[in-house]
């Protein structure tokens, strides 16, 4: 169990970078598109994957949980029809599949316990606006369903479960053109479904309100986008040379993973799951190579994701309420417009553990880290750009052991973030 969740995260910043250079690799073939080409009305069909993380909610009369979470990855095929109303609004329907293995994993000695989103498929519609016309940004909304699977293994050999859950799912997202009747889409989506019973006690139930936050990358192959019919205005003329400054809002989880060393064995929790909305300030240099682009940036958050224990009138919240970010970034144009990159570098962030009175403020503290990621980022003007983004964030080791009266070692805290922001930036000429 150590070994496996280790792999998930590390594959999780791996398959990150791999992907996001490989759609910036191929754009060394790309040409840049005709504003009067490229036809976004039509049906497509495409192949993806991503990562996310899942923060399961429980609750008991008298107390209440958000929650219990945990990362992974997923594959996903897609299907979907986009209709061009005018010349920049889109009105389009999707169903996509997917499947994978996200979701929380306790190991104690002799037994392991996996809580997996393993599949399920979402239909919706989508509603887009062409920023420029190679790039396309949407929010979408609609139905999601998801199979959701509990094994054990060891001393918990016997502990299985399957349940069937249905919900919504929103998101937004960006799709820029690769070439011919290629596109690359990158998305974020929030998916909730419901608080339901898990266990009926007899006048009490246990509860069960599970979530999920998943970043998408796909590309999208759109019949008849060659066709004509495309937008009449010209890209705007956009050079990435220069000094910027941006915002954006973001949303997404921290997974806290617990170590718990009680003398005999130790208990290894994957973890504690956080969720929430943050908002971010950047700023940052780009050189313009021609067909690459790299540059570094500076970017301090605000956020709100955290953890909630109620219990008995009382309540204990674990915050990630602050931290920053010290990155560089390389990428690709895709087309005239568009940027697909890769980032990475140093992460800090702040942690408070607090309760309610009487209990009051328990601890909080600093760690250092690491962060990978990528995103698109396309020009709306001659010195504004707008852009999706994710980014996997690991924190080193915590030992929380002196502040509970336990030896060193007995309880350790290791955090990991899963983010995703929509920022504009302005670049100064």
């Amino acid at each position: 169990m150590f070994i496996r969740v280790s792999a998930k995260s590390i594959l999780l910043g791996a398959v990150s970078a791999v992907a996001l250079m490989s759609a910036a690799h191929a754009a060394d073939v790309v040409q840049p598109v005709e504003a009067s080409v490229f036809n976004w009305s039509g049906a497509y069909v495409g192949i993806g994957g991503g990562f996310g993380a899942s923060v399961h909610k429980f609750s008991v009369p008298g107390f209440d949980l958000n929650g219990v979470g945990g990362n992974g990855v997923f594959g996903e095929l897609t299907a979907g029809y986009d209709y061009m109303v005018s010349e920049r609004f889109l009105l389009g329907g999707f169903i996509d599949a997917n499947f994978g293995n996200i979701g929380p994993a306790i190991s104690v000695p002799g037994a392991d316990i996996d809580l997996t989103d393993s599949y399920g498929f979402d239909v919706g519609l989508r509603a887009g606006y062409v920023l420029n016309p190679s790039t396309l940004g949407y929010v979408l909304g609609g139905y999601s369903w998801q199979h959701f699977k509990l094994d054990g293994s060891g001393g918990a050999e016997g502990l299985n479960f399957t349940e069937n859950r249905s919900g919504y799912v929103l998101g937004v997202g960006m799709e820029t053109v690769l070439r011919g009747n290629w596109t690359l889409k990158t998305e974020y989506r929030y998916a909730n479904f419901g608080d339901k019973s898990l266990i009926d006690f007899g006048g009490a139930s246990l509860n069960g309100e599970p979530s999920t936050h998943t970043f998408h990358i796909a590309a999208n192959y759109r019949f008849g986008a060659q066709n004509g019919g495309g937008a009449s205005f010209a890209a705007p003329v956009y050079n990435w040379t220069g000094f910027y400054v941006g915002g954006a809002l973001g949303a997404g989880t921290a997974v806290h993973k617990l170590g718990i060393d009680f003398g005999g064995g130790a208990l290894d929790a994957n973890g504690i799951g956080s969720e929430g909305v943050f908002g971010e300030l950047n700023a940052g240099y780009d050189y313009d190579f021609g067909t690459w682009v790299a540059g570094v940036q500076i970017d301090g958050r605000y956020s709100g994701i955290r953890s909630k224990l109620d219990f008995l009138g009382a309540s204990v919240e674990l915050d990630s309420d602050y931290g920053f970010d010290a990155l560089g970034r390389v990428g690709a144009k895709v087309n005239e417009s568009t940027l697909a990159y890769v980032i990475g570098g140093y992460s800090y962030q702040h942690f408070d553990l607090h309760g309610s009175d009487p209990i009051g403020d328990i601890i909080d503290w600093n760690k250092s880290g690491f962060t990978v990621g990528g995103g698109l980022e396309t020009a709306v003007s001659s010195n504004m750009t707008v852009g999706l983004e994710y980014r996997y964030s690991q924190f080193a080791k915590k030992d929380l052991s002196s502040e509970f009266g336990a030896p060193d070692g007995t309880l350790t805290d290791k955090a990991s973030f899963q983010t995703v922001r929509i920022g504009a930036k302005y670049k100064f000429n």
